[in-house]
């Protein structure tokens, strides 16, 4: 398949773009401990914080609304600079409500970055969506792994007071995205305009698919939880020193990272559901096995099942992107509004379930409990390229 209409040099823009964001937007966790000390923070208030920062999530339709309405590309380039601002700050906060207030302000620009960007991605992407949104999703993913790394080093050399230092790199990539972006806006095709279809008649349309979505990340959900936030805390009860937990995780978000890089463009040669049924039948049998072993053949696992336990995300994305809708915007803003709701509650269960019955049984619940996504996938219809 030919690259027709992909604009190599806005998807690498963008894509640059959502690294350097989500660097910064990752600050909190590896701060919390310091932040703790420094305020006198309680574990409940602490653990509060990330609640502030994911809230604005919550708006995300009424954002895909107004992004419809506005030069939306603007939210783009703005973003990076908010967000850099914000969670450069957290070092210097004097009290808890000041760390409330930033975190509230950083999770807003998430929110009005998040929104439009993997429409830009596919208005640049031509028929080569897939591959568009792997390089999107890439630059997210190695965030994770890169942003803690960046924001203790950072601590290192300069102090937690000297956290703010870290501003005009954030802020040096709106100025690179507005000289990039400033005169390529979202397509019109994907904006609403007046006097057209009203915005739940619109959802209804695609109720459907989002049912097949929302079914297919909630079976997962437990199963992303519980590697992604207790990876380090299962090892650790199970004899690893946790040198060798944080070199698992670290294992599992790269090998996520190649997921999603290659999960799009493999997707756009055979098909969305063809790739969301092979992620969603193999990763929870590759957890089944990684349950039973230890020691480096371990490792080997949590490589193979983070390929396939993230790069659902940027199939997901193609799929939506693709809708037959002039409404992308407001339908991405609903996407991502299920993504937060559904990942916020197994958050929640699995640590309900961990405190009930112990992580063990709770790892093989998750796995398990993964597989009737694979129903979801295959209800997924199939795009003719």
């Amino acid at each position: 398949m030919t690259d027709k209409g992909f604009r190599k040099g806005q998807v690498i823009s963008i894509s640059f773009a959502h690294l350097v964001h989500d660097i910064y937007s990752s600050f909190l966790a590896p701060l919390l401990p310091l932040l703790i000390d420094k305020l006198s923070l309680s574990y409940s208030l602490a653990g509060s914080l990330s609640i502030y920062q994911r809230l604005p999530a919550l708006f995300n339709p009424f954002v895909g609304i107004l992004a419809e309405k506005v030069k939306s590309h603007y939210f783009v380039i703005i973003a990076p600079a908010v967000t850099t601002i914000a969670m450069s700050l957290l070092g210097v906060a004097p009290g808890y409500i000041f760390l409330a207030v930033l975190l509230l302000v950083a999770g807003a620009s998430s929110t009005f970055f998040h929104v439009p960007a993997p429409v830009m991605i596919r208005s640049f992407s031509g028929n080569r969506v897939g591959k568009g949104m792997s390089w999107f999703m890439l630059g997210g993913e190695l965030a994770r792994t890169l942003g803690p790394l960046v924001i203790v080093g950072a601590v290192n050399l300069m102090g937690l007071q000297g956290s703010y230092k870290l501003i005009p790199f954030g802020l040096l990539a709106s100025v690179v995205l507005y000289v990039k972006l400033k005169d390529v806006p979202v397509e019109k095709k994907y904006v609403k305009r007046r006097g057209e279809t009203p915005y739940g008649k619109v959802l209804k349309q695609h109720t459907a698919m989002f049912v097949n979505l929302s079914g297919i990340a909630f079976f997962r959900g437990a199963m992303k939880a519980a590697l992604t936030l207790y990876l380090p805390v299962y090892l650790t009860r199970h004899g690893e020193s946790l040198w060798m937990a944080g070199i698992s995780l670290s294992v599992l978000q790269l090998s996520g990272a190649a997921g999603t890089y290659y999960s799009g463009t493999i997707s756009d040669k055979i098909g969305r559901r063809k790739t969301l049924l092979i992620i969603t039948t193999t990763a929870p049998l590759l957890m089944l096995v990684f349950m039973q072993v230890s020691g480096p053949v371990a490792l080997i696992l949590l490589g193979l099942i983070g390929f396939f336990l993230i790069s659902s995300t940027s199939v997901m994305l193609a799929v939506v992107q693709e809708l037959d809708s002039e409404n992308l915007l407001f339908l991405n803003s609903i996407y991502m509004t299920i993504s937060f709701v559904i990942g916020s509650l197994m958050v929640l269960v699995v640590g309900f379930l961990g405190d009930k019955v112990g992580l063990e049984p709770t790892y093989w619940f998750s796995a398990l409990f993964a597989l009737p996504a694979i129903l979801f996938a295959w209800r997924i219809p199939e795009r003719k390229n």
